[in-house]
């Protein structure tokens, strides 16, 4: 994601005719004329805020057009300087954040995300070296598993067009061990949980998928003779 910087020179704010002003028009040209620093995003833009009495935050800040083209700006804090120290860290966290803006305009049309968003939005929130809610190596497993089947797979297509019958079908076709089939279908399942629970779509079609665990074939006992 490209971006640029660049700065706002700041001002002398207090005049000789100042103290004539309202207050509220004093406030608003003080933080127009403090030093800032903006990044300008694909989606919007980063600035950072200066307050007098607390830390600096960072804002990130975007525009909407509604269903009648009408633009409407928006702006949304990120964090303080104190939590979000640097300008790449605020960067990272803007871009955690745009998938969370987007599912404000999805739920009245879910149908709008696709499986590989869903798996992106998944990996930087529930498989992040900071989330410390599942093991490192169970991390690794959902990570293998999103990249060489599911993702390859279902990347394309829309929550809307995921059907139980046919994850169910695709996980028989496959010529791998069923429990390898099953832990799929768990990690597809759980997907679809994380996307329930962030309000990205309304229901879980791996609910009701069918995939067993047991061997295909059980294998003879050698008997060695004496």
């Amino acid at each position: 994601m490209r971006y640029c910087c660049r700065r706002r020179k700041s001002s002398n704010l207090i005049k000789a005719d100042a103290r004539f002003l309202p207050f509220a028009l004093l406030r608003r040209r003080y933080l127009c004329l403090q030093p800032q620093l903006e990044v300008n995003m694909q989606n919007g833009s980063i600035i950072r805020r200066n307050r007098k009495r607390h830390s600096d935050i960072w804002q990130f800040r975007w525009w909407e057009k509604t269903s009648e083209g009408k633009r409407i700006y928006r702006r949304r804090e990120i964090g303080t300087v104190d939590q979000i120290p640097d300008l790449e860290a605020a960067r990272k966290a803007a871009c955690l954040l745009v998938p969370e803006l987007n599912a404000s305009r999805v739920r009245s049309g879910p149908t709008s995300m696709t499986v590989a968003q869903l798996c992106s939005h998944f990996d930087q929130r529930e498989l992040c070296l900071g989330n410390t809610w599942r093991s490192y190596s169970t991390k690794q497993i959902y990570k293998v598993y999103l990249r060489r089947w599911i993702v390859p797979r279902w990347a394309e297509h829309l929550l809307s067009d995921i059907r139980t019958i046919e994850v169910e079908l695709w996980l028989r076709s496959l010529s791998i061990a069923r429990s390898t089939c099953a832990k799929m279908r768990n990690v597809m399942s759980v997907l679809f949980n994380h996307a329930l629970r962030y309000e990205f779509f309304d229901r879980n079609p791996i609910r009701l998928v069918r995939q067993s665990a047991k061997r295909r074939s059980i294998r003879a006992k050698k008997i060695s003779g004496e």
